[in-house]
């Protein structure tokens, strides 16, 4: 009996330790991806998504777990997911085509160190915005709220839509341009050809701001559209 158990002991002995060694043997003949060159494909790519941003743009990509465990992959893809975008806190994706499908998910942040517009001053609503009002801030444009305006020339000549505090950045919706036609205002409307120009005089039927479609009269009664300009103007393109 002493002799069966044994061999029933020894058996499973090997058997063990046949399996120990077919699953050595099979981790080593199945290498693993390195997870760090999916870090520098991660970082590559939103490097080129946020290329032409205004500012000095710097990628921080997240740690991988490295108990992953996935087949080696050629040509390892990175994409943005649905949503996303290369800007601020982010999500990346890398995803393997062949020889095998996988797909992993890397946090990271993209950071745009750039110029943007600020309130000079505390500006009033329906302020006229002039040189002496905005100032040029450095900083981080991923943490600044949606639409802030970083070329001055966008700011200059237009009005506040709400009164601005002194520091705040300036937003492309918290300004409007400033209003160039009153409804009712005698107006002076400019044709403008190829190698002519040709004006005459109208009346406005709405109010416009500068840069807007604006409608006038005519003194024959004829209704036209042209664009809005500052000093009476309504200018029409032939």
């Amino acid at each position: 009996m002493k002799h069966s158990i044994h061999i029933a002991i020894a058996a499973f002995s090997a058997a063990l330790s046949l399996t120990t060694q077919l699953a050595w043997a099979q981790a080593v003949a199945e290498p693993r991806q390195d997870l760090a060159l999916l870090k520098q494909t991660a970082e590559q790519f939103l490097l080129t998504q946020a290329k032409g941003l205004p500012g000095e743009v710097k990628v921080t990509v997240g740690a991988i777990d490295p108990r992953l465990k996935l087949p080696v992959c050629p040509v390892p893809e990175a994409f943005l997911p649905p949503s996303s975008k290369a800007w601020g806190k982010t999500t990346v994706g890398v995803r393997c085509n062949v020889p095998t499908n996988w797909t992993i998910y890397i946090s990271a942040q993209v950071r745009v160190h750039g110029e943007y517009i600020a309130a000079a001053a505390p500006l009033a609503q329906g302020q006229n915005i002039g040189p002496g009002d905005i100032a040029t801030v450095k900083g981080d444009l991923t943490n600044l709220p949606s639409g802030v305006i970083t070329d001055a020339s966008q700011a200059i000549g237009r009005t506040a839509a709400s009164t601005i505090a002194l520091g705040a950045p300036l937003r492309q919706d918290a300004l409007r341009n400033q209003q160039a036609i009153q409804q009712g205002q005698a107006v002076r409307v400019i044709l403008n050809g190829d190698g002519f120009s040709v004006s005459s005089e109208a009346r406005a039927l709405n109010n416009a701001n500068e840069g807007q479609l604006t409608q006038v009269r005519t003194a024959a009664g004829q209704v036209i559209s042209g664009i809005a300009k500052l000093g009476g103007i309504v200018e029409l393109a032939y």
